[in-house]
This record gives structure tokens, sequence and C-alpha cells, in this order.
């Protein structure tokens, strides 16, 4: 027999704690002549099974069910459901910790982040110490602050050498060029890459263009193409973030932006850039849109990763209305915009052997060149004509 004292000290729980459980009917004492309860060794293994059920995650009520009738399996398999549920939550947790201390990469919660909170994403990049340049880049490029660097140090290295970054041709260009009712005096081009839009709008304006990029590198390749073109005084680069554009309200007839947009959000760009534009002034722009309404699983996945704000030609026309615009002119950016972007960065990959020059963004790059293979004409750029309403 045991004293409550001597049965807590066995079994790990308080008295309080017997004296509930005796209450309940899980344990019974006899009273001895002196007044004190005592146990059996009965109530002690008693215990000993409660505990064995409670580790296996049963609640005390459930534990009594079990201890009082026959196993209730249904019971059983619905703990053991929520336990799972439990575990996976956990892992999640403990991946996520990892993942912040440079233990692992961090893409799928960058992805995850970006696809629910954008906005909420760039944010918290910026407080982690990342310039805007950065954390853009991060967003849509790396999309894993703990390979940050090195993945972007190969990114450049692939696309050292190459004009385009993005899909475009002269032809396309020019066709939206001629589009607008007047030349502009005064344009900006934004996102302006290594400067193929911008030569080109010097070579067929009489305007001053501003080119704006937030990539030195890129710059640099422009002003070397200006002064072999000698068009320094027509083009202005400038080094600034398209997000938090340095210049007065209504500076420019016209914006020019191939391919940029989507760093911001379509609709946000076309929202925060109008302010910048001459009333019943001027906005060409493109974005990548969906050509089918059903297209395959494997490049829905792609792009539900790489841009979740990809929808079709209709839906953005129907966001451009509501956002203040006139559309002047709408089309597909042909099949040799496509050919001018793909073709050398295919020759570039080519000759970057997997075993040679093992990389995230080489991997990332193949994996695109693959979805574009197979894929292309499900999708594309379409580009957009505008025209700014009201003052």
């Amino acid at each position: 027999m045991y004293r409550i004292s001597e049965l807590a000290t066995k079994v790990g729980l308080s008295r309080s704690t017997l004296l509930y459980y005796e209450k309940i009917g899980l344990i019974s004492s006899k009273r001895q002549a002196n007044g004190y309860r005592a146990y059996s060794d009965q109530d002690l293994q008693q215990l000993k099974l409660l505990q064995q059920l409670q580790a296996g995650g049963l609640t005390l009520k459930e534990c009594q069910a079990c201890l009082e009738t026959r196993i209730d399996r249904g019971l059983l398999l619905e703990r053991l459901h929520t336990l799972e549920q439990e575990i996976a939550e956990k892992q999640r947790s403990r991946d996520l910790l990892a993942c912040m201390l440079g233990m692992a990469s961090m893409r799928g919660w960058h992805q995850a982040l970006e696809n629910q909170a954008p906005g909420a994403h760039l944010a918290w990049l910026l407080k982690q110490g990342f310039s805007e340049k950065q954390a853009l880049r991060l967003k849509w490029l790396s999309k894993d602050m703990n390979a940050h660097e090195q993945y972007m140090a190969d990114f450049e290295q692939i696309f050292t050498g190459l004009d385009r970054l993005g899909p475009g041709s002269a032809e396309d260009s020019l066709q939206a060029l001629r589009a607008l009712p007047v030349q502009p005096r005064t344009l900006l081009d934004i996102g302006c890459g290594r400067g193929v839009s911008s030569v080109l709008l010097a070579k067929h304006t009489q305007g001053l263009i501003t080119a704006l990029d937030n990539d030195e590198y890129n710059l640099a390749c422009l002003q070397e193409t200006l002064r072999a073109s000698a068009l320094q005084h027509r083009v202005q680069p400038l080094c600034a973030s398209m997000t938090e554009l340095p210049f007065a309200t209504a500076q420019f007839d016209a914006i020019w932006a191939e391919g940029s947009a989507y760093i911001m959000g379509f609709a946000k760009a076309l929202e925060s850039w109008k302010s910048f534009i001459k009333p019943q002034g001027f906005l060409v722009v493109s974005d990548l849109v969906w050509l089918t309404a059903e297209p395959h699983r494997q490049a829905l996945a792609f792009w539900q990763q790489r841009y979740p704000g990809m929808t079709t030609v209709d839906e953005r026309l129907a966001s451009i209305a509501k956002l203040g615009y006139q559309v002047l002119s709408s089309f597909p950016l042909s099949q040799q915009a496509w050919a001018n972007y793909l073709t050398p960065l295919r020759d570039k990959v080519t000759g970057l052997a997997p075993h040679d020059f093992p990389s995230n963004a080489l991997a990332d790059i193949d994996q695109e060149l693959g979805i574009h293979q197979q894929y292309l004409g499900e999708y594309g750029y379409q580009l957009f004509v505008l025209r700014k309403q009201g003052a």
C-alpha cells in the first residue's frame, strides 16, 4: 500500500492531481485507522497505463473512456489524424526557423509570401537590410535571401554580353510608336535595361529620352551604345527606382515600359506612374498574359510561381479602363520578339554545362527555356498603347 505522497513520487504527479483522479474514479483509496489515504499496487499500475495513453495524445476524458471500455478505434483514428496535422505544422515551423537561420533554402517561404502578401514581402525584405534593388531582384529572381548574392552573381554572368533581358523587337516597338497620334517631346523609358528601346526611340523621335533603371551595369552598357551611336545628347541615363520616380508631376509626354510593369504589379504600376504623364499623354506598356483559357498544367504551375499576377488580355483591358486610361492599340509581341530574346539566351545556356557551372540561376533559366519551348503561344507579351484620361 502507498500513501498519497509515495504514490505521487512514483508516478511524478502532484497530490492535487491524484485527488482529482480519485474524484473522477480513475483510482480509489482506502482510509487507514490513522485517517491517511492508502493506495494499492493496482492504483499504481492504473496510473502508469493512464500515462501511456496520454503519451499517445489522448485527452484525460478519452483516456478514461479507453480504461473503462474497449478501445474506440474511430476515436484513436481521429486523434491520430489530429496529431499528424499538428506534427506537420510543427515541422513547417521548424523548417522556417532553420531557413531563417540560414540552414536551408527559403524559396518556398518567399514564393508563398509573394503570392499572398507581395507588399508586406517587399517591406519585410527592406527591413532585413536589403536595398530596394536587391529586394526586388530577390522577389522575382533568386527567391532565397540565404543564397541571393551567389544567385545574382551567376545570373549576371549568364546574361553578360546579351543585349536583351526580355522579349522585344524593333518592329513591335515602332508599331507601338506609330500608334501614338503625336510624337512625344519628353519620354521616360522605365526599366530600360541595357537600353535597346531607349536607343530605338532616340533614333525614331525628336524628343528627349530619360532612360531609367536601377542597375548600374545595365546603364553602363547603355552609355557605351549611346557613345557608339552619337546619341548622348538625346538620351539621359538615370539610376533610380521605378517605385519612387524622382520627377515632377506631369513631367513627361509619354512613359515607355516594355516588360517592366510586372515588377511593381501591373495595376499598381499604371496607377503610380499616371501622375508623371501630362494630361492626355501616353503610356506604352507590355505585360505577360494568358492567350488561352485552358493552359497546360505545367505552364500554369510554372507561371503561378513566377508571375502570380498574370491574367488574360481581356482582364488586363478591363483593369486599364478602371485606372483611367484609353486603349489606343493593343497587340501581341511577335515571334521575332521572342526569338530576339530566346535564341541568344539558349546559346549562352548551352555553353554553360551544369557540371562546370552548378547554379540555381542556370537551373531556373534552363527550366524557363523548356517551358517556352513547349508552351509559348499559350501565353505571350501583349503591348498596350494607352492615353491618360482626365487631368
